[in-house]
């Protein structure tokens, strides 16, 4: 028999890197009712600690509609081009690329409006969550709790920019630049 002190330790499991093949569905990242006026592509990168893109993470994109209500409908994995859920999914592109086509997410409450994004990615225990604050709203970003908490360094790395009509925003998992990613009390593994 063996004594436990001879066994050698092995590395833990980790989630991944199978996103890709095994969960996207057709329109997953295409949010926005077909034909609608207000559509914007969110588009940016998933890159790791060293600035490399990651190619296999899934991203799952969660909102408010315009007016800023929670979106309560059904539809998400069964896109009928019509109804606005308020979810999507994206997987990351050999280059760490992304992209989701919706509507802009209005402020809820008056706050400030954002994108709610859950990140899986290999190497990660568990999901990771975040926010993507847009653009153009620096009274009500200035005023947001999480936000106002940060120092000007971390607040950047939730800060959407425009660029050629769309929404850009890179996604740093590890490193100087990394983005702040959230913890939620109730939330369990």
């Amino acid at each position: 028999m063996t004594e436990p002190r001879d066994l050698a330790p092995t590395p833990g499991q980790t989630i991944g890197p199978f996103f890709g093949y095994a969960l996207p569905f057709p329109g997953d990242h295409v949010l926005a009712p077909a034909g609608h006026p207000d559509t914007v592509r969110l588009r940016g990168r998933v890159l790791d600690g060293d600035g490399a893109p990651v190619p296999d993470a899934l991203l799952e994109l969660w909102q408010a509609d315009p007016e800023g209500r929670p979106v309560q409908r059904e539809g998400s994995l069964r896109r009928d081009g019509a109804t606005f859920t308020g979810w999507g999914r994206a997987s990351t592109r050999t280059d760490g690329g992304y992209d989701f086509v919706t509507l802009r997410p209005g402020p809820v409450d008056g706050g400030a409006p954002f994108f709610a994004l859950t990140v899986f990615a290999r190497g990660l225990l568990n999901r990771l969550f975040t926010r993507i604050y847009l653009p153009g709203y620096g009274d009500a970003q200035a005023a947001d709790p999480l936000l106002s908490g940060l120092p000007e360094d971390r607040r950047r790395t939730l800060l959407a920019r425009e660029e050629d009509g769309d929404l850009v925003w890179d996604l740093r998992l590890q490193g100087p630049d990394e983005t702040v990613f959230l913890t939620y009390p109730r939330h369990r593994s």
